[in-house]
């Protein structure tokens, strides 16, 4: 009797399938969904927002945070930079008023941040994402 040597089709269809199903998945959980970007964004900010009032309480000058077009701006007499989002379409709108004051003061007043990006073509409304502070306490992500 001779023995069989190789594949069957029917084995490989099975095989290509296999392969063809966990490369969808992999490609499907690597994918940057809208929320996974607007927590890097908030996280960044908060991050920014920290050491602009670190900085505004050692040089004794306040720092202002402002919006643009394109992201956002932190000023002050000694310097100023511009920063752009990493997410095209991310946009953010400040509670009562355009702009939050860093410091100098240990105390600032109360502010919050609304974050939201803005998909090109979907029609779901855009997820939002918030971060404040109450003037005590540091920048944080709020519900």
């Amino acid at each position: 009797m001779q023995r069989q040597r190789g594949l069957t089709l029917l084995e490989l269809l099975v095989v290509l399938a296999i392969i063809g199903f966990a490369m969808a998945g992999v490609s499907l959980s690597l994918r940057d969904s809208s929320q996974t970007q607007l927590e890097r964004e908030a996280q960044r900010l908060v991050a920014v927002l920290e050491a602009a009032r670190a900085q505004s309480r050692t040089s004794g000058v306040a720092s202002i945070w402002q919006t643009t077009p394109e992201g956002f701006a932190i000023r002050s007499p000694l310097a100023a930079r511009t920063e752009t989002w990493l997410s095209v379409g991310t946009q953010a709108a400040v509670s009562n008023a355009n702009l939050v004051v860093l410091g100098p003061e240990p105390i600032l007043a109360p502010a919050r941040i609304t974050l939201s990006v803005a998909a090109a073509n979907s029609t779901q409304p855009a997820p939002t994402l918030s971060i404040g502070t109450d003037g005590l306490r540091p920048f944080q992500v709020v519900p």
